[in-house]
Protein backbone atom coordinates (compact mmCIF):
# COMPACT_ATOMS: atom_id res chain seq x y z
CA UNK A 1 0.00 0.00 0.00
CA UNK A 2 1.30 3.29 -1.04
CA UNK A 3 -0.05 6.43 0.97
CA UNK A 4 1.54 9.87 -0.27
CA UNK A 5 0.38 13.43 2.30
CA UNK A 6 -0.46 16.15 0.53
CA UNK A 7 1.54 18.88 1.19
CA UNK A 8 -1.57 21.44 1.05
CA UNK A 9 -4.10 22.45 4.03
CA UNK A 10 -7.41 21.73 2.54
CA UNK A 11 -10.64 23.42 3.27
CA UNK A 12 -14.08 21.45 3.15
CA UNK A 13 -16.98 23.81 1.59
CA UNK A 14 -20.64 23.62 0.91
CA UNK A 15 -21.39 26.07 -1.70
CA UNK A 16 -24.42 26.71 -3.87
CA UNK A 17 -22.52 27.54 -6.95
CA UNK A 18 -20.48 25.48 -8.70
CA UNK A 19 -19.32 28.45 -11.29
CA UNK A 20 -17.13 29.24 -8.00
CA UNK A 21 -15.09 26.44 -8.76
CA UNK A 22 -12.07 26.92 -10.43
CA UNK A 23 -11.74 23.15 -12.05
CA UNK A 24 -8.14 24.55 -13.60
CA UNK A 25 -6.85 23.57 -10.23
CA UNK A 26 -4.64 20.89 -9.52
CA UNK A 27 -6.71 19.28 -6.32
CA UNK A 28 -10.29 20.22 -6.67
CA UNK A 29 -12.83 17.54 -5.75
CA UNK A 30 -16.57 18.76 -6.14
CA UNK A 31 -19.95 16.49 -5.72
CA UNK A 32 -23.08 17.39 -6.56
CA UNK A 33 -26.31 15.87 -5.43
CA UNK A 34 -30.15 17.11 -5.34
CA UNK A 35 -29.33 18.49 -1.73
CA UNK A 36 -26.29 20.16 -1.82
CA UNK A 37 -22.79 21.00 -3.81
CA UNK A 38 -19.95 19.97 -1.68
CA UNK A 39 -16.07 21.43 -2.61
CA UNK A 40 -12.83 19.97 -1.17
CA UNK A 41 -9.69 22.34 -2.12
CA UNK A 42 -6.50 23.65 -1.09
CA UNK A 43 -7.45 26.43 1.33
CA UNK A 44 -6.41 29.08 -0.39
CA UNK A 45 -8.82 28.18 -3.02
CA UNK A 46 -11.87 28.27 -0.89
CA UNK A 47 -14.29 30.48 -1.95
CA UNK A 48 -15.05 33.31 -0.01
CA UNK A 49 -18.83 32.70 -0.77
CA UNK A 50 -18.91 29.24 0.32
CA UNK A 51 -22.07 28.61 2.68
CA UNK A 52 -20.56 26.77 5.40
CA UNK A 53 -16.35 25.72 5.41
CA UNK A 54 -14.20 23.34 7.63
CA UNK A 55 -10.66 24.35 7.94
CA UNK A 56 -7.60 23.34 8.79
CA UNK A 57 -7.75 19.32 6.95
CA UNK A 58 -4.78 17.48 5.78
CA UNK A 59 -4.84 14.77 3.25
CA UNK A 60 -3.45 11.67 2.75
CA UNK A 61 -3.37 10.04 -0.77
CA UNK A 62 -3.99 5.90 -1.35
CA UNK A 63 -2.42 5.39 -4.00
CA UNK A 64 -4.37 3.81 -7.08
CA UNK A 65 -5.81 2.27 -9.04
CA UNK A 66 -7.03 0.14 -7.47
CA UNK A 67 -9.44 -2.77 -8.95
CA UNK A 68 -12.95 -2.61 -7.97
CA UNK A 69 -13.20 -5.69 -6.01
CA UNK A 70 -10.74 -5.17 -3.79
CA UNK A 71 -13.24 -4.84 -0.16
CA UNK A 72 -12.23 -2.71 2.78
CA UNK A 73 -9.29 -0.92 1.94
CA UNK A 74 -10.22 1.98 3.11
CA UNK A 75 -12.46 0.61 6.21
CA UNK A 76 -9.17 -0.74 7.17
CA UNK A 77 -7.50 2.60 7.16
CA UNK A 78 -10.26 4.32 8.62
CA UNK A 79 -11.02 1.60 11.40
CA UNK A 80 -7.29 2.03 12.93
CA UNK A 81 -7.96 6.12 12.79
CA UNK A 82 -11.31 5.49 14.59
CA UNK A 83 -9.77 3.02 17.24
CA UNK A 84 -7.07 6.56 17.95
CA UNK A 85 -9.88 8.56 17.88
CA UNK A 86 -8.78 10.17 14.58
CA UNK A 87 -12.11 11.92 12.95
CA UNK A 88 -11.89 11.64 9.19
CA UNK A 89 -13.03 13.20 6.16
CA UNK A 90 -13.08 10.90 2.94
CA UNK A 91 -13.35 11.52 -0.82
CA UNK A 92 -12.92 8.42 -3.45
CA UNK A 93 -12.03 8.81 -7.36
CA UNK A 94 -11.95 6.13 -10.18
CA UNK A 95 -8.49 5.64 -9.16
CA UNK A 96 -7.62 7.05 -6.04
CA UNK A 97 -9.06 7.27 -2.46
CA UNK A 98 -8.43 10.06 0.00
CA UNK A 99 -8.43 10.53 3.80
CA UNK A 100 -8.46 13.83 5.31
CA UNK A 101 -7.90 14.31 9.07
CA UNK A 102 -7.44 17.36 10.99
CA UNK A 103 -3.97 19.16 11.24
CA UNK A 104 -3.73 19.14 14.93
CA UNK A 105 -4.42 15.06 14.52
CA UNK A 106 -1.63 14.79 11.59
CA UNK A 107 1.48 13.38 13.25
CA UNK A 108 -0.86 10.92 15.28
CA UNK A 109 -2.65 9.64 11.80
CA UNK A 110 1.07 9.42 10.32
CA UNK A 111 2.42 7.45 13.23
CA UNK A 112 -0.55 5.06 13.74
CA UNK A 113 -0.75 4.25 9.62
CA UNK A 114 3.65 4.27 9.83
CA UNK A 115 3.29 1.56 12.79
CA UNK A 116 0.28 -0.66 11.74
CA UNK A 117 1.14 -0.73 8.31
CA UNK A 118 4.68 -0.67 8.04
CA UNK A 119 5.14 1.96 5.76
CA UNK A 120 6.70 5.32 5.11
CA UNK A 121 4.38 7.82 4.35
CA UNK A 122 5.90 10.29 1.95
CA UNK A 123 4.78 13.91 1.05
CA UNK A 124 3.52 14.56 -2.74
CA UNK A 125 2.35 17.79 -4.99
Amino acid sequence: MDIQLLRENFTVCQINDINLVDLDNDFVFLAKTDEEISLVCPSDLAPAQSLAAEEGWRGLKISGPMDFSMIGVISRLTSVLAAEDIPIFVISTFDTDYIFVKDEDLSKALYVLEDEYRIEITETY
